[in-house]
């Protein structure tokens, strides 16, 4: 694929937008030839381009974004990342940030922030999983392991939830989770926002149980509290600790070099009482040559 082609193909895409988040163009599925390093993305009112490697094509891409950007006249903004730089800069290569950035998903909103960290507070691939708990929170006892920003709990609150526990060691992405919840006019009497190393606040985890739906939802790997080659069954031979009777678990994860099995076998060694139900499918707008690599949602639910 060329240049040229490249350009179509976002325009193409771009035609379909609204308010709501739109990937554009995901090269990281390989589905693209020499494209891997290229994601770019609609939020509402932003043109949003992340370049993972250094390549020759760069400047003529950022004019390619530019010019896409003054011509469809859909955003007031055009910000490119270099997430192959320390500390992944974003510059503001045209246009005006405005003061509050939201990622629009089924009506719902949250914050999001383009210039002071490596993502932006927002996963858009996990759309589909959302979606899961959406449908099935209503009245149950959520527990949010990994919660980064919350995004699950809005929308599990948003369902009906009974309550929702959030747990993350990061207190900034817990506040920014608090905001969301605020920002869409729902309570949070019955959420709980917990900072704390998953590994170790067992105890207070299971103050709050028993759990009705599970979400893990952990990084592949964060350097000094998780990996998930080793760390993510110690969370799965705790589960019986504090799950519910009939519990719904959605068991995550997005590292390419770990597959679907993975997940599997660590639940059938380390909580046999719950049986393998299914593998949610990714959003079409996500595309990766090979299906293994990309997100893995997988429902488990306990045995009655």
């Amino acid at each position: 694929m060329n240049l040229d082609n490249l350009k179509q193909l976002i325009i193409n895409a771009s035609h379909t937008i609204n308010s709501e988040y739109l990937r554009l163009f995901h090269g990281r599925g390989n589905t693209y030839g020499g494209y891997r390093f290229l994601t770019v993305d609609s939020v509402d009112k932003v043109l949003f381009a992340v370049l993972f490697n250094l390549d020759d094509d760069e400047e003529a891409i950022i004019s390619i974004l530019r010019d896409i950007y003054t011509t469809q006249s859909k955003w007031e903004v055009l910000i490119v990342q270099q997430r192959y730089l320390p500390a992944s800069p974003s510059t503001i290569i045209a246009g005006e940030l405005p003061s509050d950035t939201y990622a629009i998903e089924n009506n719902l909103k949250y914050h999001v922030n383009f210039q002071s960290a490596q993502n932006i507070g927002f996963f858009p691939d996990m759309k589909i999983g959302r979606e899961f708990i959406r449908n099935h929170a209503r009245n149950k006892n959520v527990l949010n392991l990994f919660s980064y920003t919350c995004s699950f709990s809005v929308v599990a609150i948003d369902a009906g939830a009974k309550s929702v526990v959030n747990v993350d060691m990061n207190k900034n992405v817990l506040s920014m989770g608090r905001e969301n919840h605020r920002i869409n006019a729902l309570e949070t009497k019955n959420v709980e926002f917990m900072p704390y190393n998953i590994l170790k606040s067992w105890s207070r985890i299971r103050k709050s149980g028993p759990y009705d739906l599970i979400i893990i939802d952990p990084p592949s790997f964060q350097k000094g509290s998780f990996a998930a080659t080793s760390d993510y069954e110690k969370i799965i031979h705790r589960l019986h600790e504090f799950a519910a009777e009939e519990c719904i678990v959605l068991s995550t994860l997005n590292a390419p070099e770990l597959d679907s099995e993975f997940i599997k076998t660590l639940f059938r060694e380390n909580a046999p009482e719950f049986r393998y139900v299914e593998r949610l499918e990714n959003l079409e707008s996500f595309p990766e040559i090979e299906e293994e690599r990309s997100l893995k949602n997988l429902v488990f639910r306990k045995k009655i």
